[in-house]
């Protein structure tokens, strides 16, 4: 998903990552290992006890099927070791070819282990089955678990069934990732229903996948009555312009959303009216995405425009990246800017206005900042944190962004204040002040 989060990150304990083989305070990492080569010979004599029997290799298997076997057990033996394991907070299993029995073996686990929160099973091929006994997991989740991630794993309409079932009373998982599935307008319908219930869910992402413009009218329908989420990518999908006007009426509505991304969803001019309609009232979304949708200047002046007229709006970031603009649009910005100082515009270029015209009109402004430090014998640190109210070493985009613009100790404008936060943006919706120290300097 997109590294622009606009929301506030949560708080969990710092620890360094290791693989699986070693200990960890935080992440265990699952790689399925390659294919080796086995010898094969008939098993010696074993204990009629043995929880995994295997009585002849040979037979049983082919070399594939042995692998896919033995991936399954190191899975078993991953879950057996977590039961009572109180330091691995996050479990990354993402392209492992789990089965049937590993899924059924990591949900056995988290209905044991209350400290596992975070866990990335994408790209396993799931499929209906494995959604259905996570489905169920969910149904009776008392685990600690509030991120799931299951991008690529062949979901289709009866697994986005079960899965909003689950939702629909399950309202512990916060982050919810279904990317890079078969999800399309029956899902919708659900999902629609699943959002219209759940007070949980804040972040998920529905990108790339098959939703289009009766999907996306009833996912709406769910949008415009929640009052948890805050983040939602729906880029790559094919909501068209009625879906455009639906997210129009969800912006004029709900008052939680605050990161929206509709990239490459076919969206014209004729949607950014509507969607500029709920944008002239909207009072929650911080972030929003339109790169490669078929919009013109036009449509691009319209958004920005629907901006100034709402006096109390939280825009910071919108991304047209792939429209051209004129040098009369960057003059209505910067009138919208001086009302929204919080905001940032990416668009592709000036039309007719020169690369080098636009690259070296501006001084840089970590120079200017290191300029205005010494001359007042204090420390760029010292600079940034007295932009920050707290006196914190980091400070939300928006709010820095603002703050930069209206101190008048160093000049500057908004295009340096882009190129200022491509050092100190952490991409989660924080910039890191400690980025700017001298020995950070290119």
């Amino acid at each position: 998903m997109d590294n622009d989060e606009p929301l506030e990150p949560e708080t969990k304990d710092e620890g360094d990552t290791v693989s699986a083989s070693q200990s960890s305070d935080e992440t265990l990492y699952c790689e399925a290992e390659a294919p080796t080569v086995v010898e094969k010979e008939k098993p010696g004599q074993e204990s009629s006890e043995t929880d995994l029997e295997i009585e002849d290799t040979e037979k049983l298997f082919t070399t594939g099927q042995k692998e896919l076997y033995l991936e399954a057990c190191r899975l078993v033996a991953i879950a057996i070791a977590l039961v009572s394991n109180t330091t691995v907070l996050t479990l990354e299993l993402a392209d492992n070819c789990i089965m049937e029995e590993g899924i059924l073996s990591l949900v056995e686990m988290l209905q044991e282990n209350y400290y596992l929160q975070e866990m990335n099973i994408s790209n396993n091929n799931l499929g209906l089955e494995g959604a259905r006994i996570l489905s169920e997991f969910l149904q009776n989740n008392t685990s600690s678990l509030f991120s799931l991630r299951l991008s690529g794993n062949n979901f289709k309409e009866e697994s986005a069934e079960l899965f909003c079932q689950a939702l629909s009373v399950n309202y512990r998982i916060r982050t919810l990732d279904l990317s890079h599935n078969q999800l399309s307008d029956k899902a919708g319908e659900y999902l629609g229903q699943m959002l219209a219930l759940n007070s949980g869910l804040q972040s998920l992402d529905l990108s790339w996948n098959h939703f289009c413009i009766h999907g996306a009218v009833a996912l709406c329908n769910g949008l415009r009555v929640n009052v948890a989420l805050k983040k939602l990518d729906l880029s790559m999908n094919s909501f068209g312009n009625e879906g455009a006007s639906a997210l129009g009426e969800v912006l004029r509505l709900n008052s939680s959303l605050a990161y929206l991304d509709v990239s490459c969803n076919d969206i014209s001019n004729e949607g950014i009216t509507k969607l500029s309609k709920g944008l002239e009232v909207n009072e929650s979304l911080k972030v929003l995405k339109l790169f490669l949708n078929p919009i013109s200047m036009d449509g691009a002046l319209l958004l920005i425009l629907s901006i100034k007229r709402n006096p109390k709006s939280k825009m910071e970031d919108i991304d047209i990246s792939n429209v051209l603009v004129s040098e009369q649009f960057v003059k209505t910005l910067d009138s919208v800017c001086a009302i929204h100082p919080q905001l940032d515009v990416l668009y592709k270029a000036v039309q007719g206005l020169s690369i080098k015209k636009t690259l070296f009109t501006w001084t840089n402004p970590m120079k200017l900042i290191q300029s205005y430090a010494e001359q007042q014998k204090i420390s760029v640190l010292d600079f940034f944190r007295s932009l920050n109210p707290s006196g914190e070493m980091r400070m939300p985009v928006g709010e820095f962004r603002k703050a930069m613009i209206q101190q008048n100790k160093v000049p500057i404008n908004r295009y340096q204040v882009r190129e200022l936060m491509k050092r100190l943006d952490e991409k989660t919706g924080m910039v890191d002040f400690r980025s700017a120290r001298p020995h950070a300097s290119a």
